[in-house]
């Protein structure tokens, strides 16, 4: 039997994507009724965390407890990955031993190393190229509030990061139009831009971007590692803030998401995060259900 991973959205067909989506919302029906759901009784995910870790650490442990499962938490400091065994030897190894591997790291080359060496499926928490979880979470919080995504268009301010290159991606699966808002030298991928030119354009005038949006989405200015610039991007990131009046230019039923954790004053105003239309708490909480109907859909028999 083929072992499938979560490395991109690519993993998985558009098909797939939106049945998992439905499957997610499903689940956090079942888990707000209180009703016992173990499909992954006796089963073990193995959590590599070498990037530090929130919400990506609870919804993973939380959910794998709730499907009935085991999640084994492990830093770099505390595994012979930390101390230079060859990535091919501990995915051969520790894959050996578990029905499934979290891992979130530095180089997306790092986990499909561990996917090409694995026996169970590799799931990826986060690289510094995408954070296709985070896409999950976001797809179903949006469908919960507003129907299908399907044709509606999605405004990404800010960096050209793994999230935006993430929803390069999801621009795609999910069939929707994106505009990427950023300043020159903080581009995404070209490559990806390219391969999704007939539904991805940047817009350099954020103002202009959020014209007639439906959902407008924000990630910090220096992600984890780019401390050390954060001067530089403020200033380089100074006009791309998501305020009251970007979300004006909006459309009036406009949703404002952020993968948090969120600076206030900085990439977003408090008064936008704390509106009646962000759904960033609804976003949050859904990591945990739509990874639940992910590691459900690889992991179960």
């Amino acid at each position: 039997m083929t072992v499938r991973h979560f490395l991109t959205l690519k993993d998985l067909t558009s098909k797939e994507l939106n049945q998992l989506m439905l499957r997610g919302i499903e689940l956090k029906a079942m888990h707000k009724a209180g009703e016992v759901f173990e499909p992954l009784k006796n089963k073990t995910l193995a959590m590599i965390f070498e990037k530090s870790s929130t919400r990506t650490r609870i919804s993973f442990e939380a959910g794998m407890t709730q499907l009935g499962g085991h999640a084994l938490f492990l830093s770099s400091n505390d595994t012979q990955l930390g101390r230079g065994e060859p990535i091919e030897d501990s995915a051969r190894v520790i894959s050996s031993m578990v029905d499934g591997i979290m891992i979130r790291t530095f180089g997306h080359d790092i986990v499909e190393t561990m996917a090409k060496y694995s026996s169970v499926p590799i799931i990826n928490a986060l690289t510094d190229d995408y954070h296709p979880c985070q896409l999950l979470a976001d797809m179903q919080t949006y469908y919960e509030h507003r129907g299908s995504i399907q044709g509606k268009t999605v405004v990404w301010v800010g960096d050209g990061n793994n999230m935006c290159h993430s929803y390069i991606n999801a621009a795609k699966q999910y069939d929707f139009k994106l505009r990427i808002a950023c300043p020159e030298g903080y581009e995404p991928h070209d490559g990806l831009v390219e391969a999704n030119k007939d539904r991805v354009e940047i817009v350099r005038n954020p103002m202009d971007a959020a014209e007639n949006a439906d959902l407008i989405v924000t990630d910090v200015w220096a992600s984890m590692g780019q401390e050390e610039e954060q001067k530089l991007r403020e200033k380089a990131f100074a006009d791309y803030q998501v305020n009251k009046q970007m979300m004006q230019q909006a459309d009036s039923d406009a949703l404002f998401m952020h993968c948090l954790p969120a600076h206030r004053g900085e990439e977003v105003t408090a008064e936008v995060i704390d509106a009646p239309d962000s759904v960033v708490w609804d976003e949050a909480e859904n990591r945990l259900h739509a990874q639940k109907a992910l590691l459900e859909f690889l992991m179960a028999k």
